[in-house]
């Protein structure tokens, strides 16, 4: 979207969940803005990778996004080596199934921890810069779960409408301090994590993994899986001057899946 009116030039973009799929996009999409761009992440390994490969001029920093005082340390690291945060994009997460009757409590509560309290966590401990910084940016990647239903994964639907609402809520307080607060809510991507999928349904079903796929791309009304790349360009958007009128807003990148 370079060309576009940006204003993300010179800023410091965190991005959790960056070590693959949409998150390492959605880092490499902001680079290319002129971003600064950190990531957070479990496995330092991929981080550090990501930021190799994309050639990242910010840090790395390991954390799991549930744990206030890993949050905490980790972005006071990365401020301190490289500047308050003009843009938070919030997409560390987690999709565990499972039926509801049986659900443990162990899965809802760590699906609401990654998914929601992450969310929060983060969001918070870097809200001070945010709205510091001329045109200060939140978006959180809610995933269509946020706007509808889905069998068997009922705790994850639960987190991700609950980003929604934090998102909604954050945007009405942030309307007057120029600050945005939006969601982007893709459907099936082709990621890593949809390939895992994939095999499980394999595993448990018999499917070949072509079925599988089909299966799973079915729900989109464009007959196809939507790309990490199309998720990272609908972020670095909100993230510039021309999206400064859109806020509370949950943008679905799902080929007409939700409407």
């Amino acid at each position: 979207m370079a060309g576009t009116m940006q204003n993300i030039e010179g800023k410091h973009a965190l991005v959790t969940g960056g070590g693959s799929g949409i998150g390492a996009a959605i880092a490499q999409a902001l680079s290319r803005e002129g971003a600064t761009v950190s990531l957070v992440g479990r496995s330092i390994g991929k981080l550090e990778h990501a930021q190799q490969e994309l050639s990242l001029s910010g840090g790395v920093a390991s954390a799991d996004v549930s744990n206030p005082e890993q949050v905490a340390a980790a972005l006071s690291s990365l401020r301190e080596a490289h500047g308050a945060f003009g843009i938070v994009v919030n997409n560390a997460g987690a999709a565990e199934s499972a039926p509801f009757q049986s659900m443990s409590f162990e899965l809802w509560q760590s699906m609401l921890a990654v998914n929601l309290t992450g969310t929060f966590l983060v969001t918070q401990a870097t809200l001070e810069d945010v709205k510091n910084t001329s045109g200060g940016r939140i978006v959180n990647i809610a995933s269509t779960a946020s706007l509808k239903g889905y069998a068997y994964v009922s705790a994850y639907c639960a987190a991700k409408h609950g980003v929604l609402g934090l998102t909604r809520a954050l945007a009405l307080e942030l309307a007057r301090k120029d600050v945005t607060v939006n969601a982007v809510c893709p459907g099936y991507t082709q990621t890593d994590l949809l390939d895992r999928s994939v095999s499980k349904i394999t595993g448990t079903t018999g499917l070949s993994e072509s079925e599988a796929r089909e299966r799973l791309s079915a729900g989109n009304p464009q007959g196809r899986f939507v790309t990490a790349e199309e998720v990272a360009d609908t972020v670095t958007w909100l993230c510039g001057e021309a999206a400064r009128s859109v806020t509370g807003q949950a943008i679905a990148v799902a080929g007409g899946e939700v409407m």
